[in-house]
């Protein structure tokens, strides 16, 4: 079952979709946007998540400047998504995701903990919330930004999870083995690596969705979710 609330933001209101499970309550998972919006592909992972048993708030992350965004996975909702990117405030929007994780765990069906999962731009934005706050857990699909965030590795207390695919064009691998360095040695962090591009789980997206990598990343990810942030 899928909802809205408002999540209040320095006297403003977000928008955050929130999905719960058919127990009607559980652990939960602050899900993160790509640059396309809390769209079908967000909403069909919302839906995912919570089948699996948790409550899922994905928040309008542009809503200060194109709320309800939502754009088509090909060349013209790219570049319009681009856009839209180039107008966010990166410090800002960590701080309005922190808001919306604060409000997934007073949610009325969140049961327990909470931890924030994000893919693409949601995958460097779940990283800085781990940063910034303290998730139980973070999953984060190729998050380009991470990299640049690495220094601040000691101030995240949560098991980690990131997936990258070898072959993606917009993240080197020189970056990915960064992200290798710094965990290293750093219980509760785990890299995964696909033979993939990048966005390989969005299976909106014909260009970029690879049906084998998604798979893979995605039982690791329950795996993750399941020993760091179990379903009662």
């Amino acid at each position: 079952m899928s909802d809205t609330v408002m999540v209040g933001c320095e006297g403003d209101e977000m928008t955050m979709h929130v999905w719960t499970p058919p127990s009607g309550g559980g652990p939960g998972l602050l899900l993160i946007q790509e640059i396309f919006g809390v769209g079908p592909y967000i909403r069909a992972v919302g839906q995912r998540l919570a089948d699996a048993g948790y409550v899922v708030g994905a928040p309008d992350v542009f809503w200060r400047f194109a709320p309800g965004w939502e754009a088509a996975h090909d060349a013209g909702g790219l570049a319009a998504s681009r856009g839209q990117v180039a107008q966010l405030d990166r410090e800002q929007a960590v701080l309005d995701c922190v808001a919306a994780l604060d409000a997934l765990r007073g949610h009325d069906a969140t049961t327990g903990h909470v931890g924030a999962i994000g893919f693409c731009l949601g995958g460097s934005l779940a990283f800085a919330v781990a940063i910034a706050a303290e998730p139980a857990v973070c999953v984060s699909y190729y998050g380009s930004g991470v990299h640049e965030m690495l220094d601040s590795i000691d101030e995240v207390e949560c098991p980690t999870l990131f997936h990258f695919g070898n072959a993606d064009a917009y993240i080197p691998n020189e970056h990915v083995e960064a992200v290798n360095v710094a965990i290293d040695g750093r219980p509760g962090f785990v890299l995964n690596v696909e033979n993939a591009g990048h966005a390989f789980d969005n299976h909106d997206n014909e260009t970029f969705y690879d049906e084998s990598a998604a798979n893979a990343a995605w039982a690791k990810t329950r795996a993750f979710l399941a020993e760091h942030l179990p379903v009662r």
